[in-house]
């Protein structure tokens, strides 16, 4: 009696294993075909991007912005404070090369030095020249005095005699006249000339200390408090020593608001489309797994831009993250999940249990032993899934492979 029992118990044990297998396979040819049910549940679709942690606010560390002042170009940094440095105001953060500035100082040098010569040169011709005129005009006042004399003494002379004194008398009144003229003629051209060359010193004198005040401000200090940033350059790569500034760039490095933080990433032309301002996102960090940030888009470009070394067009995204966190850093690598829709209480399957045929769009839907093709209606749809708006229900079974032998099968289509 026991062993038919056991016989019993184990025909149907078989017979339900078979049921089972039967179930989940069309025949015992396919069993590598997959199946998944339909779920129901939240449905979301994410775009998915790397990006860079920056800052969005950010105090600049310029070099000299004179420098066109002085016809100067493309001076090098000498050298500059490790990245992530944390300074202080006033704190010591680089030095430029000073070569080009020195030599104009040499030369400023030189240049004084033979415009006070001149000055000084010209101040005792200016002297001599003024003191013989002077003396001139002294010798005709003192012969003018003479005659004067002479002729108050020759009352009792003849008349031609008195004539020709008087005559003399005015001849030296006329040259005495005629030279304190000219002395001051000549007195007005020297104090124009020692002018002149006064004027040529004191602007020499004037850009040789401008020049000494830029030699100073080649050594650079921090105007706030913060950590160093290097500044990106036009094609990407960081200022760093041996790197150069110029008159239209004289920037040498940031201090970013750690509490003021985005993420700038780039999407490609098909992900773009879904992205829009205003999207939640989730960031995290490459280096910090176990850091993730909401976030929010901000902004999202207009136009494209080509991705370097390929010719894909890239358009930049920039994400605000919402709340701050003391390991992060600019410069960090994010990785952005952009949620660009999201759906409740839905009906989902797998992209590849979908199939098409003439714009048909149907499954293979497991029917007890048997398959049917399905017509399905589907929704929008994300990376990995697809929503089901009619012709299927929650927890039917659908294969994810094209099962043999049904190529020809009618569709069954939605009423």
């Amino acid at each position: 009696m026991n062993k038919k029992r056991i016989a019993i118990i184990a025909v149907i044990a078989l017979i339900l294993i078979y049921l089972g297998y039967s179930y989940f396979s069309p025949s015992s040819d396919d069993a590598m075909y997959l199946t998944t049910k339909v779920k129901k549940g939240n449905f979301t679709s994410e775009v998915i991007t790397s990006g860079e942690a920056q800052s969005t606010s950010l105090k600049i560390i310029n070099g000299p912005t004179n420098l066109r002042k002085f016809k100067l170009r493309d001076i090098k940094i000498q050298d500059l404070v490790a990245e992530g440095t944390i300074v202080k105001i006033g704190d010591y953060v680089g030095r430029l090369d000073p070569s080009g500035v020195n030599e104009q100082i040499i030369d400023e040098r030189l240049n004084l030095e033979t415009a006070e010569s001149r000055y000084t040169q010209q101040q005792l011709d200016t002297t001599l020249t003024l003191k013989q005129e002077r003396n001139t005009i002294k010798d005709l006042s003192f012969s003018m005095e003479e005659t004067r004399l002479e002729l108050k003494q020759s009352i009792y002379e003849p008349p031609a005699t008195i004539k020709r004194l008087e005559i003399n008398l005015e001849k030296s009144e006329r040259d005495l006249k005629e030279k304190l003229e000219n002395y001051n003629i000549k007195k007005r051209q020297a104090n124009a000339k020692m002018v002149e060359v006064g004027t040529q010193v004191f602007k020499i004198r004037k850009t040789l200390n401008n020049l000494l005040e830029l030699l100073e401000s080649f050594t650079i200090y921090s105007d706030g408090d913060g950590m160093i940033t290097y500044i990106r350059e036009w094609n990407g790569s960081k200022k760093k020593v041996g790197s150069s500034i110029s008159p239209w760039d004289p920037t040498i490095a940031s201090l970013p608001d750690l509490t003021k933080m985005e993420s700038k990433t780039y999407a490609n032309e098909v992900d773009i489309r879904k992205i829009k301002k205003d999207l939640s996102v989730k960031v995290g960090f490459d280096a910090f797994p176990d850091i993730e940030m909401a976030g929010i888009v901000t902004d999202v470009a207009n136009v494209g831009e080509n991705k370097r070394g390929s010719d894909i067009k890239v358009f930049q995204v920039s994400i605000k993250l919402e709340g701050s966190d003391k390991n992060i850093r600019p410069g960090m690598t994010t990785s952005n999940k952009i949620l660009t829709f999201e759906r409740k209480n839905v009906l989902s399957i797998p992209l590849e249990a979908i199939f098409s045929k003439d714009s048909i769009t149907y499954v293979y839907k497991k029917a007890g032993f048997s398959v049917t093709k399905k017509q399905v209606k589907i929704g929008e749809s994300n990376n990995d899934s697809v929503i089901i708006t009619a012709g299927l229900a929650e927890e039917d079974v659908v294969y994810l492979n094209k099962p043999e032998g049904l190529d020809a099968a009618q569709i069954v289509t939605l009423n």
